[in-house]
């Protein structure tokens, strides 16, 4: 009976990501692989959601105050002028908001062009839609648009751009330089921009609550191909999630100033491991990190040893690349670890770094540019 599955499902191969995740489990390593937050949802959101199965808000529904406060956040922020009632699309989180809106706008052959390293979910729901994936190389270390690159990716077949900002993997913001040249190049070959900013950490994206905003008739195409995919995102979190948007602004600045440590404690963890730090991330949950030269070891064997010698899981880089480039060994050099972890999870993971930094594990370690140091210290509640 394989052989009777559709050519599209041959093709969705298991993930890097994958491959490891039970090797993690079965190591019982510390995860700092998968983008999830292991610690307590915000309570009063865990109420919000509480509350709303309490009093049976449990069937098909969508919270159009949710769209409400969206539309006042766009034109607070953006100052873009949208229709709360039209312009909208509640989802069951990114995953399905992003499939809708590929699904809505591409027919086969159509080409859509993504930023190099992409996150892989694209291209799979591109695929389904029949489109073909063009892929448009960020140039390392700070992963800059190459203007030139860019617009010769452009063809009579280009139907849209994907941008995804906060970038995952690499945690890299676009700059308004880099997004006047993206928004000059859609309107100049009339293409679609898609926007994904599903790496801005708030506690609705806990809740795998996602939407979709554009023009009417857009908004329309894809939530009539939402309502046949799922038909509604679950009523509870619907609740919980306009209870997060409403959140004050002092909570937003402490879960910002939160995950600001988070990142900086990372930085500082694989610093002292041996990693040279050539780019911060400016938002997103994840590091990218280039694996030192002189350690002689690829994305794989660098991750499967930390499991194997540490206990500790992060992903390799090579699922994240698809673009030729002068130099493609560079896809194979690159590791992403997640920081959106508790504090306990954050220092577990610098404890059993030390240990096999001190210890007599040489494979990981550096073997021309000096010793990796043991100087981490604890994340604080």
């Amino acid at each position: 009976m394989e052989a009777k599955l559709s050519a599209a499902s041959r093709r969705v191969a298991p993930s890097p990501i994958q491959q490891l995740s039970h090797l993690a489990q079965r190591a019982g390593a510390v995860n700092l692989a998968e983008g999830f937050p292991d610690f307590p949802a915000p309570a009063h959101v865990k109420a919000a959601a509480a509350a709303a199965i309490a009093a049976d808000l449990n069937q098909y529904r969508h919270v159009q105050g949710i769209c409400d406060v969206l539309a006042e956040t766009m034109k607070r922020d953006h100052g873009l002028h949208v229709d709360p009632l039209t312009d909208f699309a509640v989802c069951c989180g990114q995953s399905e908001a992003f499939a809708a809106a590929i699904f809505a706008i591409i027919d086969q052959g159509d080409e859509v062009l993504l930023f190099d390293p992409a996150f892989e979910t694209y291209q799979t729901c591109i695929e389904l839609a029949r489109g073909v994936s063009v892929y448009v190389p960020l140039d390392p270390p700070s992963w800059t648009l190459n203007e030139d690159k860019f617009l010769k990716s452009f063809t009579d077949r280009t139907k849209a751009v994907v941008l995804n900002s906060p970038h995952n993997p690499t945690g890299k913001v676009f700059s308004k330089e880099e997004l006047l040249i993206i928004a000059q190049a859609c309107q100049k070959m009339d293409c679609f921009a898609i926007t994904d900013e599903e790496c801005k950490i708030g506690p609705s994206s806990r809740w795998r609550i996602g939407w979709a905003c554009a023009p009417a008739s857009i908004a329309s195409a894809i939530r009539n191909i939402h309502v046949k995919l799922t038909d509604s995102a679950p009523a509870p979190f619907q609740e919980a999630a306009l209870v997060a948007l409403t959140s004050t602004p002092d909570f937003y600045t402490s879960l910002k100033k939160d995950y600001t440590a988070r990142r900086d404690f990372i930085l500082q963890m694989l610093t002292d491991f041996g990693f040279r730090i050539s780019f911060k991330p400016q938002g997103s949950i994840f590091v990218f990190v280039e694996l030192p030269r002189s350690w002689q070891l690829s994305d794989m064997e660098f991750v499967t040893n930390l499991i194997k010698n540490a206990g500790v899981a992060a992903v390799p880089g090579r699922g994240f690349f698809h673009s030729s480039s002068d130099d493609p060994s560079y896809h194979h050099r690159y590791v992403r670890f997640a920081f959106c972890k508790s504090n306990d999870t954050l220092n577990a993971a610098a404890e059993k770094m030390k240990k096999l930094a001190a210890s007599d594990a040489r494979i990981l370690r550096p073997t021309d540019d000096g010793e990796a140091g043991q100087t981490v210290s604890a994340i604080s509640p």
